[in-house]
């Protein structure tokens, strides 16, 4: 509480208690004010035995009313001296005269607050100790979010049909490519954001979705299919030493800047995918217009235990981002990062010959499609293709990235806004040379990637009535960037897809709202592979 509102309160809380004995107090007035005094006395020894005041507190507050209520009578004596006639016969035909001290209505206000605060947390810490409560649940904030979709995946009549897409260039695990699916899908996520002391804080969260995959949280209902999968998908703590640094470790969201993830602009990491590792953030302030931001990290993606018959290493990426960000003073906004992916032992290795399993850790644990690979078996006697069953598919290329992104925000109309979105990718990591040595292939140099979008409405959907409209086209290479992490919902995820999507958003209560979106996707190069996807998402969040 500040030193203005504590100036203003110790009186009228001593007036509380015992007022003041002025000469032009009469003896109806006095009796009333003693009826008050003996309920006030109540009250605080009420207060007492709940625990609610201690009672050191409430001697130290008795003690300064009757100092005040010992004050006021010897002021009050002295007037008496000064003036013999007796205070309390007016003279006729004029009102007594009783002096109240002016209390500005600001400062009510912000004392009604202050005092507000502080008496609920007195009050829930005394209730958790009665109820044997811990005090460190006073420092957790739950959230969570529910959400669920009505999917249809509409596919081309010239699709290839599906064996013929699993072929050793692009090895697309695809079963179905010509008959339209239906969904009902259910996303749930349940966290707590933990306070660990001033510095320190911490984070977990559960989520649906199956366990083998780390870029969707949706799970297809169906009862006859048992119950749900729950899993951690976040677990991390975050260090804040300095207001302009943080300092992350564990398990936690994309910590890069990628785009508005609320209309969906993201055109290398899937919304959903959470990244494993450490990263510190720095985002210094220039002034009030300018500021600054980076972030640099390691995170493992696949750890490979090594051995005399396993020479695959372990899989890493390292990745740094800076940008800047300039604030209008109506609160438009222009920021721009450009950063740097560098997979570490994602590319395949050929087995050597009569030697299946040498280099067998450098197949992907994961992915989706569009990647070209290789057969890490050709030339030996003991091992599946690539593109047959069993068959062991390294990816053909490395992958170092060049990443540029861009977003204009324009409050001119708040609160609706106006949001530009642009993004660039380039695979600096594709050297054809390199790939045949390594793989005895050559591949077609499919390194880059392109995302334009447009969104009009309120940037977030909090409440009843907040809306927005989106709409962007997207163009993603072969080898522009890993599959196995790219949006789940464009082309079903992965590379070698280009097409637009168009979408709506609106509020139909707090934290409450209706979404739909449409996708659609063709490949770039490969063979036919079009998909055509329509979302209707009901969300709430808490």
């Amino acid at each position: 509480m500040n030193i203005k509102a504590k100036n203003w309160m110790i009186p009228l809380v001593l007036a509380s208690l015992f007022g003041t004995q002025s000469a032009g107090v009469i003896a109806g007035e006095r009796e009333s004010l003693e009826e008050v005094r003996a309920t006030t006395m109540s009250l605080i020894e009420l207060l007492v035995q709940e625990g609610v005041l201690s009672k050191q507190k409430a001697d130290t507050l008795l003690q300064q009313a009757q100092q005040a209520r010992q004050k006021a009578k010897e002021e009050a004596e002295a007037l008496a001296a000064q003036n013999p006639q007796p205070l309390d016969q007016a003279v006729s035909g004029q009102p007594k005269a009783i002096r109240v001290q002016y209390v500005p209505e600001h400062v009510k206000n912000e004392m009604r607050a202050e005092i507000e605060q502080d008496v609920m947390k007195k009050l829930n810490y005394k209730a958790g100790e009665r109820l044997g409560i811990p005090e460190w649940i006073d420092r957790i904030e739950w959230t969570g979010a529910l959400r669920l979709r009505y999917q249809e995946d509409m596919f081309s009549d010239s699709n290839t049909i599906p064996g013929t897409l699993n072929n050793e260039v692009q090895n697309m695990v695809v079963n179905n490519t010509t008959e339209d699916r239906q969904r009902q899908r259910v996303r749930a996520f349940f966290g707590a954001n933990i306070h660990i002391n001033e510095w320190l804080d911490g984070g977990i969260r559960f989520t649906t979705g199956m366990l083998q995959t780390p870029v969707t949280p949706n799970q297809t209902e169906g009862f006859s299919q048992g119950k749900f999968v729950f899993g951690l998908d976040r677990a991390f703590l975050e260090a804040k030493p300095y207001d302009w640094l943080t300092l992350s470790g564990g398990r936690f969201a994309n910590p890069f800047f990628t785009g508005n993830q609320v209309f969906g602009t993201d055109l290398l990491w899937d919304p959903d995918l959470a990244f494993d590792g450490f990263v510190a953030r720095a985002n210094p302030a220039i002034n009030r217009h300018w500021k600054l931001f980076s972030s640099v990290g390691a995170f493992p993606i696949e750890e490979v235990e090594s051995s005399n018959t396993n020479k695959a290493g372990d899989k890493w990426l390292y990745a740094a981002q800076g940008g800047i960000e300039w604030t209008a003073s109506n609160d438009s906004k222009v920021k721009l990062g450009v950063a740097y992916y560098d997979f570490k032992n994602v590319e395949g290795q050929r087995n050597p010959v009569n030697d299946s399993l040498q280099y067998a850790g450098t197949v992907p644990l994961w992915r989706q499609k569009g990647n070209h690979t290789f057969s890490i078996n050709d030339g030996t006697t003991n091992g599946a293709l690539c593109g047959s069953t069993n068959g062991l598919c390294g990816l053909a290329s490395q992958f170092q990235l060049i990443n540029f992104t861009g977003e204009v925000d324009l409050a001119v109309f708040d609160p609706v806004h106006v949001i530009l979105h642009g993004a660039y990718v380039q695979n600096i990591g594709f050297d054809e040379k390199e790939i045949q040595r390594r793989t005895g292939n050559t591949y077609k140099k499919e390194n880059e990637g392109y995302e334009l979008a447009l969104m009009v409405g309120h940037p977030m959907i909090k409440k009843l009535h907040d809306w927005q409209v989106f709409g962007g086209y997207r163009r993603l290479e072969a080898d522009a960037m890993l599959d196995g992490f790219t949006d789940s919902n464009f082309r079903l995820g992965g590379t070698d897809a280009k097409g637009f999507y168009v979408g709506a958003q609106y509020g139909v209560g707090k934290n409450a709202w209706l979404s739909s979106r449409y996708v659609s996707a063709d490949e770039i190069s490969g063979l036919p592979f079009s998909v055509d996807t329509f979302f209707v998402d009901f969300n709430g969040r808490f």
